[in-house]
């Protein structure tokens, strides 16, 4: 059945002027109170966060980037929603939200970044939103296991996948948009069905009043406006699925065609550095100059971030600092002297519990995904 169908009034949308949805926010001078981000795409929000907010461990609300492939549903009921639960299942549910807060709570820190981070520095260029260094951002999210939901559905031994899909409405002929999750990542204590994000109901653009939290995997796994969870023997037919966010087999030439057999599902995130301080641009005086910043790796954990002050020709190590949990960035610190005046390239290169390093350059790709080579600040010392 058609998600419209199987949604009924059960998750009815209510206009804006009535029954405002606990955790919404009124629009500001930009909507969705993302004033202090970079707008790429109105309808749908898209918003990238200038690195200048990303200086702390987690991510403000406000400050969090938004990702979306379409429109925001209008304000959702939280008393009227349900999430379908079907498909390979011995009883098909209907949770309402009270449901689901009434079951054993978790509470994981999660580095969410967008797949096509970066989009914009490779060559030759790629279509798509042409994201800079701010897709990503570090929340805490608060939910109900997805595990404990599927138990109690009662998975099916042919189940392999969960199809999930949102309350958003496709446009025109757009598909609509399909996620898939592996059962055994369904099954990991650590995946959730979120209904708040640091702390507070999840504002609407960000998925009020469920979103999927899958740790360690790429952004778009992070199912917004759930309402659906689908659990089948066989993988989607989703164009989402099919198709799209999947990323070469192999290496490939920058340009190259890749065929659909050499392609595979996108999953899990790359090593990565991003220095926060100093920014790019800036002039600095003579004297002790101090960098820092964040790394990550999705699944695996950051055991080592070096510095050069000198565009690459030698590295030290930084320190790595504050809180350390797995699924999220990494504060590393690093201080030098500048003794003369010049243009100064300070070059980050992370390194996780596996020895996979940042590499000096991304591998292309024909979708842009995973741009993860040295990350690097120019400053002028005077």
């Amino acid at each position: 059945m058609a998600l419209a169908g199987r949604l009924g009034a059960t998750a009815a949308l209510v206009p804006l002027s009535s029954a405002r949805a606990r955790g919404a926010q009124a629009p500001t001078a930009e909507p969705w109170g993302k004033d202090k981000l970079t707008r790429l795409s109105l309808r749908p929000p898209d918003y990238e966060t200038p690195v200048a907010l990303l200086d702390s461990f987690i991510t403000p609300v406000e400050h969090f980037y938004v990702r979306s492939h379409l429109p925001v549903p209008p304000a959702l009921e939280e008393a009227r929603w349900r999430l379908a639960v079907d498909g390979d299942v011995e009883t098909p549910l209907s949770l309402s939200v009270a449901e689901l807060r009434a079951m054993p709570a978790a509470t994981v820190t999660v580095t969410l970044e967008c797949a096509g981070n970066g989009r914009a520095f490779f060559t030759p260029p790629v279509a798509g939103i042409q994201w800079k260094k701010g897709a990503v951002g570090t929340a805490r999210w608060r939910g109900a296991r997805l595990a404990d939901v599927l138990k109690r559905a009662g998975a099916k031994s042919t189940a392999r996948f969960v199809h999930m899909q949102g309350a958003d409405r496709p446009l025109g002929t757009m598909p609509a948009f399909v996620r898939q999750v592996p059962l055994d990542k369904a099954m990991h204590p650590d995946t959730l069905i979120a209904y708040e994000m640091n702390g507070q109901p999840i504002p609407p653009v960000h998925g009020f009043p469920l979103r999927a939290i899958v740790p360690g995997w790429e952004g778009a796994y992070a199912m917004k406006w759930l309402a659906s969870l689908r659990v089948s023997a066989t993988p989607s037919d989703s164009f989402w699925v099919a198709t799209a966010y999947r990323y070469p087999s192999r290496r490939v030439a920058p340009g190259a065609t890749v065929a659909a057999e050499d392609m595979a599902p996108l999953t899990g995130l790359v090593v990565k550095s991003l220095i926060t301080t100093p920014l790019d641009g800036a002039t600095l005086p003579r004297g002790a100059i101090a960098v820092a910043g964040f790394a990550w790796a999705g699944e695996r954990d950051i055991t080592r971030v070096d510095i050069s002050t000198d565009s690459g020709a030698t590295w030290q190590p930084a320190r790595l600092v504050g809180e350390q949990q797995r699924y999220t960035w990494r504060r590393f610190e690093y201080a030098f002297e500048a003794t003369r005046a010049e243009s100064c390239l300070i070059l980050s290169r992370a390194t996780d519990d596996r020895g996979n390093v940042q590499p000096a350059v991304a591998h292309w790709n024909p979708s842009g995904y995973l741009w993860n080579q040295y990350d690097g600040v120019r400053v002028e010392v005077r």
